[in-house]
Parts: C-alpha cells; sequence; structure tokens
C-alpha cells in the first residue's frame, strides 16, 4: 500500500485514544454520518459488504470503522462509478491483499531476528581481535603490520 493518507481516514486509534471498532451508532445516525440512506445501510449489509454489530435487542450498531468503509463504499460507487458487483469484489481484493501484506511483514520480522541470531552467533565465534576488526584479511594483527 502507499504512504499517501486518505482525506477521508481518521487518525489512528494510537493518535485518538478511540477504539475505531467500538459499536457506536445506530443506522439513522450512521446512515446520516455518511450521506446515505438507512435502507442503502440495510442492502449493503444484505449483499455482505458491511458488517454492524447488534445490540442485545438486535439493533444495528456500526463503528467508526464501518463508517469509514461505508464512505469507502460510497466513493466507488458515486465518484468512480463502479457498481456493488465491483464493489464486492474491490473489497475481496483489498483484505486479501492486506492478509498477504501481513504475512509477508510477518515472514520479513521472522528472517532478520534468525538473521540476527545468526551474525550475533557468528560474532561470539569469532576471535577477540577479528570481532573489532583489527586483524588483516591474513589474521595478522594490524598494530603488528604497522598499519
Amino acid at each position: 500500500m502507499s504512504d499517501e493518507k486518505n482525506p477521508n481516514a481518521m487518525p489512528d486509534e494510537q493518535e485518538t485514544g478511540i477504539d475505531r471498532d467500538k459499536p457506536l451508532y445506530v443506522i439513522s445516525v450512521a446512515a446520516e454520518l455518511v450521506d446515505m440512506h438507512p435502507q442503502t445501510l440495510r442492502l449493503y449489509e444484505r449483499k455482505g459488504l458491511i458488517e454492524p454489530s447488534r445490540s442485545a435487542g438486535k439493533t444495528r450498531l456500526y463503528s467508526q470503522r464501518d463508517i469509514e468503509h461505508l464512505r469507502e463504499i460510497r466513493r466507488l460507487t458515486q465518484e468512480l462509478g463502479v457498481n456493488l458487483a465491483g464493489v464486492e469484489e474491490i473489497i475481496k481484493l483489498r483484505r486479501k491483499l492486506d492478509e498477504l501484506q501481513a504475512n509477508m511483514e510477518s515472514r520479513i520480522n521472522d528472517l532478520q531476528g534468525t538473521l540476527q541470531e545468526r551474525m550475533l552467533n557468528y560474532r561470539r565465534q569469532l576471535p577477540s581481535g577479528e570481532e573489532q576488526g583489527n586483524t588483516d584479511q591474513h589474521g595478522k594483527d594490524r598494530e603488528e603490520v604497522g598499519e
């Protein structure tokens, strides 16, 4: 993904201290926040594009992350002219891409850890003079050779 900021995106949870996944908004408030009709939100839920939480009384509750997701769906459909089938495919591909990226980052971290561990083990095996680079290519002490 690029480092460019989405102008519609909210600041990270770490920046604000707000849990973006906490269900807060009933459907009428969520619809107003994203400038959509509540029936549109219900349609998106039926199509599997959004999955709001439910209260004990089965009321739909939308999180800040859901609101951001709905805004992205609106951008795709209204600004870019993508139909709902296309939006669904884009969402699936983004989720897969996020999953692959997380997997790759995890593998990179594992490899970096393994590499650091091996380098540390190799350094421990070197004689103390070689470890600090005080020997020439033949293992002679540079100070003795006059370098």
